[in-house]
């Protein structure tokens, strides 16, 4: 689960991807399953340097590529079944408009600051004042997706931005429950990661290379090291509501 600009009716199986990229970038993978009755936007946090350009983030086309988590999967012992988490309450997330890119089944914009929200369709923005209550995020950027309303599993939402902090891998995880930023909230969250040097001790190893396990990494267009190990952190039940830095 994440931040999302309109209500939404549930949200599970949430899986996400970090590795370090070239010149201190990196890339993120996201999907998960929602079901929603309006139109609305996923908004991610993520932390770039200072100024940061609108082409700064981009954004990777994996639509030919839906079993991209259940193959990065393979490479673990089963899991205990994940049943999702259901929530009643409300999830929250005329100047030049952002660039919007078409990416698979979805569009998506790279929001490069706070104030370039209003350059976005309201429908697709967080409440006004949500961001006040979130002084951590006054220099991030934010990846933005649109997605159509309905119950659905998107195909994986990739993406590679320049890192603030070249040393950490960042996974966006907070949670925005209308226009409100709780203590402690519900995870159904799956994260994994190849790491370069990034503290993964508190990980699961997968037992081999993902080139062995993951027989379709052709459509992975590089985000995935071949030979590199995958790592991998469960994270279901409550838990304090910040975002997962290594």
């Amino acid at each position: 689960m994440c931040c999302f600009s309109r209500k939404v009716d549930s949200v599970t199986n949430t899986n996400i991807f970090a590795r370090a990229s070239k010149d201190g970038r990196q890339f993120l993978v996201y999907s998960m399953q929602f079901k929603a009755g309006e139109d609305l936007s996923m908004i991610l946090p993520i932390p770039v340097p200072a100024e940061s350009k609108e082409d700064a983030v981009s954004f990777i086309n994996l639509e030919k590529y839906p079993k991209f988590f259940d193959e990065l999967k393979l490479g673990f012992p089963e899991e205990p079944s994940r049943g999702g988490l259901k929530d009643k309450d409300t999830y929250s997330l005329p100047p030049k408009k952002l660039v919007v890119v078409e990416v698979g089944s979805f569009v998506a914009s790279f929001v490069p600051s706070i104030k370039d929200f209003d350059r976005l369709d309201e429908q697709f923005r967080l409440p006004a004042g949500v961001w006040d209550k979130l002084p951590a995020y006054k220099n991030f950027g934010f990846a933005v997706f649109k997605l159509k309303k309905g119950e659905q599993k998107v195909h994986p939402m990739a993406f590679e931005f320049p890192r603030a902090n070249r040393r950490q891998l960042f996974f966006p995880t907070v949670h925005i429950h209308d226009g409100t930023v709780p203590a402690q909230a519900g995870f159904d969250h799956a994260l994994y990661c190849q790491t370069d040097g990034e503290d993964s001790s508190m990980w699961v190893e997968s037992a081999q290379p993902a080139e062995m396990f993951m027989p379709n990494l052709e459509e992975a267009k590089g985000i995935i090291d071949p030979k590199g190990h995958a790592y991998r952190k469960i994270m279901k039940g409550r838990f304090d509501n910040k975002d997962v830095v290594i």
